[in-house]
């Protein structure tokens, strides 16, 4: 995984250009929020404490580009990324953590038609890969592989529900993939998510699970998109499958959410309209030699993202620390990789590498959640932390 870990790889390609904030565990003193650049990490504590505080300013690329000649460099950038690989820090050096502290990590799901489909076969198949395919052939003769020219919500869209009704095959997957709600969950915890160079977990009870390359939107307190970075919404397809009230085990274990490598921050050279034009990649490397490529383009989402945003936060809803919040992804793999019919699913030590040129790459190997670090830095810890440095 070191050979993902370096410059070329991990950052945006104009990162001469980019904002880029993360987080950075210093064995002396635990989590310090950074502006990491091509040549150095510097701390940003000056700035704000937390990543959650930094985008509530109400200029944060103003703010940051303001304090970043004077803040104090704690590494070499190409050391950081270096000693970020799971089960190799150096404890004399800092590495990444996910760029996200105290907001809640929520998601949006079934936001493609081609993961929506999935779903619906995920469900129809009660969970189990090896009836998938036949099932995948039923759903798309009834009710054909494209329904991207139907805008979720809209009197067609109320049509179409009424004809899969009637026909039989109406699934909840379809009432959030073209209903006027979309479906926005909670995907872990604040301080739970995993950052590049980390593994991620898989439950040890899953035998059909697949990743999911997303862009992740910072959004504050105000509900305004502050900048972006990428995520791997780790997903297990037969709990999921079985019941959609499984969700919580079926998207929430230890280390089941990557995000990172930083968040870019919105300015004069990347905004929401880049993150709308965004076509991600994604790789997955097993250690038997197997390999798959996926992708997954925002231009293809049937649901803006800004109008994501605005259904997960307003005055139904608020997050006083703000949020992160995945895009979804079209994403779902179909690829055999234990045999005919089988489709796709992880083996413990797969690299799963999530990357678009503009937010660089996200890396990570898989293991099983009871194997992966416990999460054990909660708020007390992080509180307890930042009142040693004197910053609360």
């Amino acid at each position: 995984m070191k050979n993902f870990l370096n410059l070329s790889s991990t950052l945006p390609v104009d990162a001469a250009d980019a904002l880029l904030v993360g987080r950075v565990w210093i064995e002396e003193t635990g989590p310090v929020l950074a502006l990491v650049s091509v040549d150095g990490v510097f701390d940003l504590s000056s700035v704000a404490p937390t990543a959650s505080q930094l985008l509530e300013l109400p200029d944060v690329a103003q703010a940051v580009r303001a304090a970043a000649r004077s803040l104090p460099r704690l590494a070499d950038t190409a050391d950081v990324l270096a000693n970020s690989a799971a089960g190799t820090h150096n404890p004399k050096l800092p590495w990444l953590l996910a760029p996200c502290d105290l907001q809640a990590i929520k998601a949006s799901g079934v936001t493609f038609v081609a993961s929506m489909l999935e779903r619906v076969i995920e469900e129809q198949a009660g969970g189990d890969a090896s009836k998938a395919e036949a099932v995948r052939a039923a759903v798309v003769s009834v009710i054909g592989d494209n329904l991207s020219s139907v805008k979720p919500g809209s009197p067609e869209a109320a049509k179409l529900k009424d004809v899969l009704i009637a026909q039989g095959v109406w699934s909840q997957y379809l009432e959030v993939g073209i209903g006027p709600d979309a479906e926005i969950f909670t995907k872990s915890q604040p301080l739970s998510a995993v950052g590049t160079g980390a593994e991620v977990g898989i439950h040890p009870h899953s035998h059909w699970n697949n990743p999911e390359p997303e862009i992740v939107l910072a959004v504050n307190s105000r509900g305004e998109v502050q900048g972006a970075t990428l995520g791997n919404d780790v997903n297990l397809r037969d709990f999921e499958g079985r019941s959609a009230l499984l969700l919580g085990k079926a998207k929430d274990n230890n280390a089941s959410c990557a995000i990172g490598p930083f968040i870019r921050l919105f300015d004069e050279h990347f905004n929401i309209d880049h993150v709308r034009r965004s076509d991600l990649t994604m790789t997955v490397t097993g250690p038997e030699g197997f390999e798959m490529k996926g992708g997954s383009s925002l231009s293809m989402i049937s649901r803006d993202p800004l109008d994501l945003v605005a259904q997960a936060i307003g005055a139904n809803h608020q997050y006083p620390d703000g949020f992160m919040l995945f895009l979804g992804t079209m994403f779902a793999p179909t690829q055999d990789r234990h045999g005919p019919g089988q489709g796709f699913t992880h083996v413990v030590g797969d690299v799963v590498a999530v990357s678009t040129p503009q937010l660089g790459s996200l890396v990570n190997r898989v293991t099983t959640s009871d194997q992966a670090v416990p999460w054990t830095f909660g708020m007390a810890a992080l509180m307890q932390s930042l009142a040693r440095r004197g910053l609360l």
